[in-house]
């Protein structure tokens, strides 16, 4: 923006002005009429704590609404610009999203009708996070016994480790397959904790293929249940999280949605954000992802398009 802005002799300020003003102008006359199925994410604006929340209508692959912040408030103000847009929140039948307790609260009150479903991906995710807490901790309180068990290894295996433990066996490279067989072979707890990530990765196998709510609620409550008394403080929290939102998990194992596409767009989010080295506000961010990723229908014409067309 600030190359454009010098190519044009004007201030940036100027250019934010105008994108600003015809992207409100666009979703102004935007139709939200129809919208059942949403997810909810978000994003970093920058290092820190500073978030902005993002809404996706997953039928028709576009972003329908964005505001900073990301608590419970957010998804109620989701629903008022909704309704602003001819939608209707009470139609709203299914929110896809992580395991937030303010987005949960917000989908409460805002759309009462629609069912929660907490996305595969931030479940198994949160696992991955749970083991690394398991093994960083391993290193830094018992290092004698992790240098005991490491004796006779090869030295590369700690990282060897670190990547197998993290990938799925499909992925593994001949060095992390013979680091993994190693660390089942030991008596460490990030065995432990590896082997309970890999066990509620085939609960959802295992769900996709009986697509049968009474067994994958079976499954899962035996992972819970396994989780609780593994003596790994990590997964405890975990197991108690699930326990807490257990419905909302079994429905977004059966229904096969995910929040995959709002990943994608949040990370080509990221990519403008990088290319452009940040945005100096919240506003900024905001105008550029709805120009990017709304679909808008209703954007003023390229202003060389007429003289393109004539060539």
């Amino acid at each position: 923006m600030s190359q454009a802005a010098a190519l044009l002799r004007c201030k940036d300020k100027q250019l934010w002005r105008r994108i600003e003003f015809y992207v409100d102008q666009a979703r102004a006359v935007e139709s939200f009429q129809g919208v059942q199925i949403v997810g909810i994410d978000e994003t970093s604006l920058r290092r820190g704590q500073n978030y902005i929340t993002v809404v996706h209508d997953l039928d028709a692959k576009r972003l329908l609404f964005a505001t900073e912040g990301r608590d419970h408030q957010t998804v109620v103000d989701f629903a008022a610009d909704l309704k602003a847009h001819g939608g209707d929140p009470a139609e709203v039948r299914h929110v896809c999203m992580d395991m937030s307790a303010a987005y949960a609260k917000g989908a409460a009150q805002a759309m009462p009708a629609a069912a929660i479903s907490y996305d595969r991906f931030h479940v198994i995710a949160m696992a991955i996070q749970a083991m690394d807490d398991v093994r960083r901790e391993e290193l830094r309180t018992e290092p004698e016994e992790v240098a005991k068990a490491l004796l006779g290894a090869d030295p590369k295996t700690r990282r060897n480790l670190l990547w197998g433990m993290r990938k799925n066996p499909s992925g593994w490279s001949v060095a992390q397959t013979t680091a993994m067989h190693w660390l089942q072979r030991s008596a460490l707890k990030s065995a432990r904790a590896w082997r309970l990530r890999m066990a509620l990765r085939e609960v959802y196998a295992r769900a996709r293929q009986h697509n049968s709510a009474e067994q994958a609620a079976s499954d899962l409550m035996a992972w819970t249940s396994w989780a609780r008394r593994c003596r790994l403080e990590p997964f405890k929290k975990l197991a108690a999280t699930i326990k807490e939102r257990f419905d909302a998990v079994v429905r977004g194992m059966l229904d096969h949605r995910s929040n995959a596409f709002v990943e994608s767009m949040n990370g080509q989010l990221q990519q403008a954000k990088r290319a452009a080295r940040g945005y100096r506000t919240a506003k900024n961010f905001i105008a550029i992802a709805y120009l990017r990723l709304s679909r808008l229908k209703n954007l003023p014409d390229h202003p060389f398009s007429a003289a393109a067309t004539v060539r």
